[in-house]
């Protein structure tokens, strides 16, 4: 089975999501048997990559009530990342640009398989939203791709280029076709879309349902009839 996700590593929801969807795995008595992909979506393409203010700062203008006002939001989603063991710090975190993010982790996945992409995605949404970290500056993008396990010339040859840039925009362009209008959006063995952090065992219904799809089982009608087998057959 596999789940394709699109998120952004600067999205709130969506870490709280990736931690959701994976206590709904690890509860499925097939979750060997699963792969997750992950896929770029970019919620702010005009972010800059040298920061200038923070996230409270940008909510403030945006909807008013200032940064007081703004932190009170990011406190309500503090308390739901909380809930899922996350320890975030939105109103210090920085408004940047996630692009070449993207594409780092599209050269994960090429070069390194779902594992170290995965193990990429998770470093990259801990160093934003844990520990501050700027994901768009090329250094610290190299910093956290090598102890994953990418090779630092390779992260800085796709950074200096384009390299990954279609296979971004167009992940966005599947997103769009699928009706995603924001993330996390999760489509489960192209059969069930779910859009937004939904709780565990939403994840957990959509998983079992698809896995029973697409392996049906016979119901026995009756095992008791007579039949020959490997040892012969009764008389």
């Amino acid at each position: 089975m596999r789940i394709d996700v699109w998120s952004d590593v600067v999205c709130p929801w969506c870490y709280i999501g990736k931690r959701r969807l994976e206590t709904a795995l690890e509860g499925f008595e097939h979750s060997d048997e699963v792969e997750v992909v992950w896929h770029s979506y970019e919620l702010d393409p005009s972010a800059p990559s040298v920061p200038s203010e923070t996230m409270a700062e940008v909510l403030a203008k945006k909807y008013g009530g200032g940064v007081e006002g703004a932190k009170q939001m990011m406190n309500q989603v503090e308390t739901v990342a909380a809930e899922e063991g996350l320890r975030y710090r939105l109103s210090e975190n920085l408004r940047v640009n996630t692009v070449d993010a993207h594409r780092v982790l599209h050269l994960a996945l090429h070069d390194g398989g779902i594992a170290l992409q995965s193990a990429l995605k998770e470093a990259l949404l801990r160093e934003h939203f844990e520990e501050l970290r700027n994901v768009a500056d090329h250094d610290t993008l190299v910093e956290i791709a090598v102890a994953v396990g990418l090779d630092a010339a390779r992260v800085r040859e796709v950074l200096d280029g384009k390299e990954f840039l279609d296979e971004v925009h167009a992940d966005v362009a599947q997103a769009r076709a699928y009706g995603a209008t924001g993330v996390p959006f999760f489509v489960i063995d192209e059969k069930y879309g779910i859009s937004g952090a939904q709780p565990a065992q939403v994840f957990s219904q959509a998983i079992e349902q698809a896995w029973n799809e697409s392996r049906p089982t016979l119901k026995m009608v009756d095992a008791d009839g007579e039949a020959c087998g490997p040892d012969g057959c009764a008389i």
